[in-house]
């Protein structure tokens, strides 16, 4: 933060290692920090000086956590307050939030969650001064899709460029992942937007109607056929037909399909004459579409037709950064349709889903927070309102430091000083500020890590 305006922070709490660790913490983050002992000390200071966040412990003689926030409240409505304790409740949670507390944290807490939490509490109130709360609207969201992930800012890109084409489109990707969404936002970003989106369940209409579903029927094509129908290539004329699992066509239904992409032209069922059809085509498959080809069960010249450009959307447990920016805005979706007031996801919650390996995908983290935001009976989304299927962990090294050199290269010291100072702030917090316990639980000697504080200006 070198060069910056240095935000400050007012750290409370009655037990001097964790405040000497915060301390320790927080200025090696570039921030300044001020320091008061109990709740009575942190009031009179709040009296006397600014802050941009204050950060509690609960439990405190004379004036608690819940006493400091409400002083902050009065006197610096706009500052921040962040309350932790090691003896979280539910209760204690609704009623910090009740006060407007920007979040709660149990102890013991995760040194990098932490940080990211201070981080965004920080944005968060700056951003309310600059009122740039669309600013930030138009840089997570590109058309129905959320995320700032590399993963996601690629995908915005081609789907940039695919959409003033009218070349065929591939999306790939396990269920879950956001196909529909993707090939909504390339019609809707197409000159053809104000035509039809028509949507094909491949694996969804029975095989024995599924022709004429596609392609409509004459009157008298066969039992039942009192009257003409026009099917679904009729009604997508001018627009994008969107075939979702496209890997669940039978072999018959392929062939023709291969037929109207090539030549833009079909027969109903039970009909002769041709007709002209003008559509784009946009596919989705769950598969993979090569190994089908190989293994004769997809056509290879249909393959190449509809894979003339290739959009690979990654599982959720791969774009992790996106995980809270999705989670909120699925929190607020759900707030406003079920008339809750419920503004927060609290940051316990948020680190248990960012351990859960989402099976489901997106469609599963939206299931999830419509059932919390439903279930919820207070103004923040708490663990016990959760419902994650068998929960499952994210594999080891998922979802935390990815080993990605990128195309330039990285700073190889750099990288490893910053694993370093994390587990040397781990340490200290689980020592709770004892140097002499967080140099055994380093494996190192006191003078090793007395010299590493003194290197990294601790």
């Amino acid at each position: 933060m070198s060069g910056k305006e240095k935000h400050s922070i007012l750290v409370v709490d009655d037990e001097t290692s964790m405040r000497e660790f915060l301390e320790i913490m927080l200025t090696q983050e570039g921030y300044q920090v001020a320091l008061a002992e109990d709740g009575e000390t942190a009031c009179r200071m709040l009296d006397e000086q600014d802050f941009d966040l204050v950060i509690t412990d609960i439990r405190m003689e004379k004036v608690d956590g819940i006493g400091v926030l409400k002083k902050s409240k009065e006197v610096r409505p706009d500052a921040r307050v962040i309350l932790i304790s090691a003896f979280a409740t539910a209760s204690t949670a609704v009623e910090a939030m009740k006060e407007g507390a920007y979040d709660y944290i149990p102890k013991p807490f995760k040194v990098r969650e932490f940080k990211k939490i201070v981080r965004e509490a920080i944005r968060s109130a700056k951003r309310e001064e600059s009122s740039g709360e669309e600013d930030k609207k138009s840089r997570y969201h590109f058309e129905c899709l959320v995320g700032e992930s590399p993963q996601m800012k690629k995908i915005y890109e081609l789907i940039k460029r695919a959409a003033g084409t009218r070349t065929n489109v591939l999306i790939s990707g396990e269920s879950g992942t956001g196909k529909e969404l993707v090939a909504r936002a390339i019609h809707g970003l197409s000159p053809r937007r104000e035509k039809p989106f028509v949507v094909i369940n491949c694996a969804g209409i029975p095989e024995n109607l599924i022709e004429s579903e596609l392609f409509g029927y004459k009157k008298g094509a066969f039992t039942g056929a009192i009257a003409d129908k026009e099917g679904l290539f009729d009604a997508a004329d001018g627009g994008t037909v969107f075939l979702d699992e496209v890997g669940e066509l039978t072999p018959a239904i392929q062939v023709k399909l291969l037929r109207v992409i090539q030549e833009r032209t079909f027969t109903a069922v039970g009909g002769t004459e041709e007709k002209n059809v003008d559509v784009r085509f946009i596919s989705a498959t769950n598969k993979d579409l090569e190994k089908e080809v190989i293994e004769k069960n997809f056509r290879e010249d249909l393959f190449f037709r509809i894979n003339v450009i290739h959009i690979a959307i990654p599982p959720l447990r791969d774009r992790q950064g996106d995980l809270p920016l999705l989670a909120q805005h699925f929190l607020k979706k759900y707030a406003e349709e079920l008339g809750k007031e419920i503004k927060k996801i609290s940051a316990y919650a948020m680190d248990i889903l960012s351990q859960y390996s989402f099976p489901g995908n997106v469609r599963e983290l939206e299931n999830i927070i419509e059932r919390s935001v439903a279930l919820e009976t207070s103004n923040i989304v708490l663990p016990d309102s959760l419902t994650l299927s068998n929960f499952r962990r994210m594999p080891e090294g998922k979802g935390r430091r990815r080993l990605d050199l990128g195309p330039d290269g990285i700073d190889l010291d750099s990288n490893l000083a910053e694993i370093e100072k994390d587990y040397i702030l781990k340490a200290l917090e689980m020592a709770h500020g004892s140097k002499q316990r967080a140099a055994r639980l380093l494996g190192i000697s006191s003078d090793s890590l007395k010299y590493r504080l003194k290197k990294f200006n601790f």
